[in-house]
């Protein structure tokens, strides 16, 4: 219609939505690994068992090693919470202090056996032919050897040796974290190997490569820091072993003296006594039940954080 005119909807300003801020890689990985329940119940659990540990001695100042015949194989009571033995010492005291050896070896086993896997995997991942093969050999020997039987050999011949020269505790200490660490080390190894061999193909290690970086560069700055991920939990999950390990060779009788009372030494001690005195052996083993379930789900849990494939 002549002189008519079309009304024109009123275009709505464009709003701008402000951008979210990037989110960090440690708090992407904290989110992920707070979703699985399990691992954050564990860490709390792990946590409460290692201030107790820690803190024990002022909060329960009894001596490890005092005897009272008056109070053989007592059940827990106010003043013995866990009871105690047949020589009537507080097995509180002497779990506290257990605990402090116990998840001591544990660490340091991990330590070692990390540190070995870590290099003899890295270096078999980078290289090609005759190391690869040799180093791959060597582990598939050590997978081979009866862990059990190997540790109780060794510690047998050596530990007095060690105790001459670092003392009772300081030798078997270091002779038990070294021969645990020297037999765990090898999935560490096959697994740092895989990670190497997926990452020394991609296009940023390429880059580095035509950059002139040496295989030294490489292997340290480049491709271990990617890979640090699926390490990070492997070692927790060797934690857990060497504290059974460390546990086994105690209850053997080849651990710690009976004066230092590991987890698995209280175990050992307690073996004549189940019938009259139970709790002898419930505390202690649950201890080592609690610790190591608790670091398997741990364990879950930065796997499934750590994933980039996983969405959670």
């Amino acid at each position: 219609m002549a002189g008519s005119t079309l009304a024109s909807p009123s275009a709505e300003p464009l709003v701008a939505v402000p951008e979210r801020p990037p989110i960090s890689p440690a708090r992407e990985t904290w989110r992920r690994f707070r979703r699985h329940k399990l691992a954050m119940a564990s860490t709390f659990v792990l946590t409460m068992l290692v201030l107790g540990v820690v803190i024990g001695p002022w909060v329960w100042p009894v001596a490890i090693n005092e005897i009272d015949f008056s109070a053989q194989l007592q059940g827990p009571s106010l003043s013995h919470p866990f009871g105690t033995d047949d020589l009537g010492q507080d097995l509180l005291a002497r779990m506290i202090y257990g605990g402090r050896i116990s998840l001591a070896v544990g660490l340091a086993a991990m330590f070692v056996a990390t540190f070995f896997g870590v290099v003899i995997g890295a270096i078999a991942g980078m290289s090609r032919g005759y190391l690869d093969s040799f180093l791959m050999w060597v582990t598939d020997l050590f997978l081979s050897l009866p862990q059990l039987p190997l540790l109780l050999l060794v510690i047998y011949f050596f530990r007095e040796q060690l105790k001459a020269v670092f003392g009772v505790e300081g030798g078997v200490f270091i002779l038990i974290v070294i021969v645990i660490g020297g037999l765990k080390w090898m999935p560490v190894a096959r697994l740092v190997r895989a990670q190497f061999f997926s990452l020394r193909e991609k296009e940023f290690v390429e880059a580095a490569r035509a950059q002139g970086a040496t295989k030294l560069r490489q292997m340290g700055v480049h491709i271990l820091p990617n890979a640090i991920g699926p390490v990070i939990v492997a070692a927790t999950i060797e934690v857990s072993s060497a504290i059974i390990s460390e546990s086994t060779l105690s209850f053997l009788g080849l651990g710690f003296p009976p004066d230092i009372p590991t987890w698995g030494r209280l175990l050992f001690d307690a073996k004549d006594h189940l019938d009259s005195a139970p709790h002898w052996a419930l505390f202690p083993g649950a201890a080592i039940f609690l610790t190591v379930l608790s670091i398997n789900f741990i364990g879950d849990g930065l796997r499934d954080a750590l994933d980039p494939r996983r969405v959670i």
